[in-house]
Order: C-alpha cells, then structure tokens, then sequence
C-alpha cells in the first residue's frame, strides 16, 4: 500500500482567460519538449528524487483532458490521484484545494501549475520548505517584490526579518492596496494539521493563515497566466 510521506495538491481546473491561447497555459512550451507545467514540477520531482514518497493530487475540471494526459509522463515519479471539480460545489482556487484536501496525507504542499520558480537551487526550494514547516506549522517559498500593479495579482506578503529567519507578518490574496507587502508567494507547505486552512491563502477576504510563516526567497517567480503573444 502507497503511503506518501509528503503530498502536494495541484490545481488545473481554472480557465485561464487571462493567457488567450487556444491550450491549456499550463502546457506553453518554453523549450523543446518543455512545458511550464514541466517547470513547475520540477520541485515535486526533486521531492521524489531525495527519497520521499510523494502523492500529487492534480484537481482538474472537463477542458483539461489535455492536461491529463500529458500529466501520464510522471506516472514513474509519484503517485497521482485525480480529483474532478465540481464548480457548482467548490468554485475557484480555494474551491479545487478544497476538493483535494480529502485525498492528501502528511504536511502538504500547494503548488500551481503556471507558476515557475527562478533561483539557482529553485529545485530543491520546496524540499527546503517543507523541512521549515515544524516551526511554525506554514512556510513560503517566495520573490521580492515592489511594483503594486504585480502584487495586485498575487498571494501578497509582508516578508519581515526576525529570529535569525525570515517570516511572513502579514499576507493576503490580491490585494486592493498593496502598500506594505513586499514579497509574493510562489508555493506554499504546511502540516498535516494545519493543510485544513490552505483554502485560506487563496480565499478573498479570508483571513491568511501564513501570517508567521517561514518565508524562504529566491530570486524570482514567474506568473504564466498572462496573455500569449
């Protein structure tokens, strides 16, 4: 019997109107034979290769059939579960981490298939991550950032120094006024414990729970759900 030791829960059901192209913006080529979707794994791979069991739970909606089907290339890396979203139950972000939440085990982590990390070691950034979670139960892995139009966009963080480590004061989805965050997130882990509360980090107007967390940086993130062209 399969039992992970790590899961991490990725969300491809969302509709990507934003990227304008007639594919899933998960499955942009960036290099021959290279997705984003590829990119993005690439920490989950690492997980796998340094000995853990890893259980991805990708949460998928009818049009990305696609998406599934090119997932098949990993079926020797981990475990992959499959969960359908049900929109009209779980709508939206928090909506398809709510509908994986049942099928995961042991500290979780969120990762989102069009956002790639840029770092020299971005590989083994969420291994690390997952390793900061016994201390406060959260941790990010996260890029600098100042231009409020970009933390607009994205899960904002208020990154502060303290305690010898970096930490997260304060944190909210998409903000309306982004002044005082200086950081966004790229993806996230928490304990088994504390996974309930993931719908929370991407929920409007919830109340985030990385307020705390563990803030690990890396010289960048990249947002793919942009327009094509």
């Amino acid at each position: 019997m399969f039992i992970p030791d790590v899961s991490v829960i990725l969300p491809c059901a969302g509709l990507g109107t934003r990227f304008s192209a007639p594919y899933s913006k998960e499955l942009h080529c960036l290099a021959p034979g290279v997705t984003v979707l590829d990119r993005s794994l690439e920490a989950v791979v690492k997980l796998a290769k340094s000995g853990l069991n890893v259980r991805l739970v990708v949460v998928f909606g009818t049009h990305k059939l696609d998406t599934v089907r090119y997932l098949a290339r990993y079926a020797e890396t981990f475990q992959m579960v499959f969960v359908y979203q049900n929109e009209s139950l779980e709508p939206g972000l928090d909506g398809a981490i709510r509908s994986a939440l049942p099928m995961t085990q042991g500290p979780v982590a969120l990762v989102l298939p069009d956002i790639v990390v840029s770092d020299a070691d971005s590989a083994g950034s969420l291994l690390t991550a997952l390793l900061h979670v016994e201390v406060t139960g959260w941790s990010v892995v996260a890029a600098e950032e100042r231009d409020p139009d970009v933390l607009r966009q994205m899960g904002a963080l208020a990154v502060v120094e303290g305690g010898g480590f970096l930490t997260v004061g304060a944190a909210t989805d998409k903000p309306t006024d982004p002044s005082g965050f200086n950081a966004f997130w790229g993806m996230v882990a928490a304990t088994e414990s504390e996974a309930h509360k993931l719908p929370d980090v991407v929920r409007e107007g919830a109340d985030s729970p990385l307020a705390g967390a563990v803030a690990l940086m890396v010289e960048g993130i990249i947002n793919y759900n942009t327009p094509a062209g």
